[in-house]
């Protein structure tokens, strides 16, 4: 427990002054630390059941010259020998903007860009690596501050049982809905924003087949801002977690809300 606390202390310490250094530069940088608590489900395959789980996350979002980029890394602990004990997981992408490559922005109607992304997952505990490389078609919808579609291949290159890990997988693919959209009751300021995404079935090593999931997980913010003297630094709020057929498991079924805090910075 100990070596996690501090490795754990340790990357967020590094990551928060890169990202808020004077150094780093971009058209915009938005990072966060999240704090979800609630009572998620194990899937069958791990041996069934709930547990509480902490998760922490530090996430990044920023634009470039001729894209952006995102990532977050998740850190969980359920107390669950079988599953997210003290684990950790990832997810980094970088988009190229065709808008920005070329200099303008005239492709006309809802959609207003179209971009290269790139992708890659990571999973401590299941020793899993995922590519995920494809096309985001960015919306402009009112009131929206992003709305972006990405199609995706989802392309597995983990080692499997061999490297005492999760059985390896065939290739998939992923559509992906991710957005944010604030707004305002009187003047206080909240959003609902997060993504909902779909992964095709595949089989794994062992032959058995890896169902197709649904995995959404909306956020309802409210922002503190006002009530604390800023604007736009503490959030709290609800996460509701809903997976249908949980990591490619037929038998498990989640719909789990967790409690929400974020501090931006």
């Amino acid at each position: 427990m100990k070596w996690w606390l501090g490795s754990t202390i340790g990357f967020l310490v590094i990551a928060v002054s890169v990202f808020t250094s004077p150094a780093h530069s971009a058209d915009y940088g938005i990072t966060e630390l999240q704090y979800n608590f609630g009572n998620l489900d194990t899937p069958t395959l791990a041996g069934g059941g709930d547990s509480y789980t902490h998760i922490l996350t530090l996430q990044h979002a920023s634009g470039w010259k001729y894209g952006d980029n995102f990532f977050f890394v998740d850190f969980l602990d359920s107390g669950n020998q079988n599953f997210n004990d003290l684990a950790v997981y990832a997810e980094f992408y970088a988009n190229l903007s065709f808008n920005k490559i070329r200099g303008s922005k005239n492709w006309g109607g809802p959609l207003s860009d179209v971009g290269l992304i790139g992708g890659f997952n990571w999973s401590s505990e299941a020793k899993a690596r995922k590519y995920l490389p494809g096309v985001r078609f960015a919306w402009s919808i009112p009131r929206f501050a992003f709305a972006n579609l990405d199609v995706t291949a989802y392309i597995d290159h983990s080692r499997g049982l061999a490297a005492g890990g999760a059985p390896a997988e065939d290739n998939s693919f992923m559509i992906d809905f991710n957005w944010a959209l604030p707004f305002s009751i009187g003047n206080q300021d909240f959003s609902v924003e997060g993504h909902i995404e779909y992964i095709g079935g595949r089989d794994n090593e062992l032959g058995n087949n890896v169902k197709w999931h649904i995995l959404g997980q909306p956020q309802f913010r409210y922002d503190l801002g006002k009530l604390l003297g800023g604007v736009g630094r503490f959030y709290v709020g609800l996460d509701l977690q809903f997976w249908i057929n949980k990591l490619g498991d037929a038998a498990t079924d989640e719909i789990a809300p967790q409690a929400l805090a974020v501090w931006r910075f």
